[in-house]
């Protein structure tokens, strides 16, 4: 790998843990939100003004929409908007810890996609984390409560998410980022409106609800998905899946700050297992891996 790779692969893992900060923020402010305005109504007005954003900001953005990118972005884009709804609605059923772990299942579910669907090899340092990752979001999440309503929807979400992270990683190498990127949240938009117009769409309420969908658009959406976007052009699906289990802790502290949770041993313990698992990918490695084995790292265009 050059330096030039490296270094790229190194700003690929800064902006991922930048993503996780963002959407662990994201948690804590939906929480109160999505009860004074309905889930649908709440995403919709929240991609669609992160949608506008990014083409206000590039409008010549949309002559890059090439056939392939219309199918290829439409695809990723339903993934992703049908991954928030049922997120959301189990959000709105259960708490925000809980809905944390179980929508980290994808950390386990993308490597398992990636075999099924493209036939990567499942590297066994890869899964290895991914399960210590998974028993680190348990320590911080898991109750004796059971599975109910609202935790059915999450593990649903997990599947959606872990296949737009598959996919990403399939389709975002050599492709141009804003535009993909665009692409998506202009998808997500068009179906979180249709569902809100189902029923009549109700814009927030009060100023709070203002904020929490400016702050959600801007940073967990537009600038979020832009940077996963460039950085699974640069990195493995697997490994971005673990990363972005950073959104846990990140939640959890906040939540915390913000006097939603109480900070308990459990989340102390879970989010150093996590951080291990974290450790454990990126620590470099001198074992060769095999021909089409997913691996850590890839230079673009490894799914091609």
């Amino acid at each position: 790998m050059s330096i030039t790779d490296s270094r790229r692969n190194k700003l690929a893992v800064l902006a991922l843990f930048a993503i996780t900060a963002f959407w662990g923020a994201s948690f804590v402010l939906m929480e109160d939100a999505i009860t004074l305005q309905p889930v649908p109504d709440f995403l919709a007005t929240r991609f669609v003004l992160a949608a506008a954003i990014l083409i206000a900001i590039r409008p010549k953005t949309v002559l890059l929409f090439t056939k392939r990118m219309w199918i290829t972005g439409g695809i990723t884009g339903l993934f992703l908007a049908f991954g928030y709804v049922t997120q959301t609605i189990g959000l709105d059923y259960s708490t925000a810890a809980i809905t944390g772990f179980l929508t980290g299942l994808y950390v386990v579910l993308t490597p398992v996609l990636a075999w099924l669907l493209f036939r990567q090899k499942l590297n066994g340092k890869l899964l290895f984390a991914a399960c210590l990752a998974l028993v680190g979001l348990g320590t911080i999440a898991l109750t004796p409560t059971g599975v109910g309503t609202g935790e059915i929807w999450v593990i649903v979400s997990a599947l959606l998410f872990a296949l737009h992270i598959v996919a990403l990683g399939k389709w975002s190498p050599g492709a141009d980022t804003y535009a993909l990127t665009t692409m998506q949240l202009i998808v997500t938009a068009f179906v979180t409106s249709a569902l809100a117009a189902t029923d009549g769409y109700q814009a927030p309420p009060e100023p709070s609800v203002w904020i929490a969908v400016i702050i959600t658009a801007v940073f967990a959406t537009a600038i979020g998905f832009m940077l996963q976007t460039w950085a699974q052009a640069h990195m493995d699906a697997s490994r971005v899946a673990i990363i972005l289990t950073a959104e846990v802790p990140w939640a959890a502290s906040l939540a915390v700050l913000s006097g939603q949770e109480t900070l308990g041993v459990r989340t102390l313990i879970g989010g150093l297992i996590m951080f291990s698992a974290m450790l454990i990918v990126e620590w470099p490695s001198k074992r060769k891996p095999q021909p089409g084995e997913i691996q850590p790292v890839h230079p673009a265009g490894h799914f091609e």
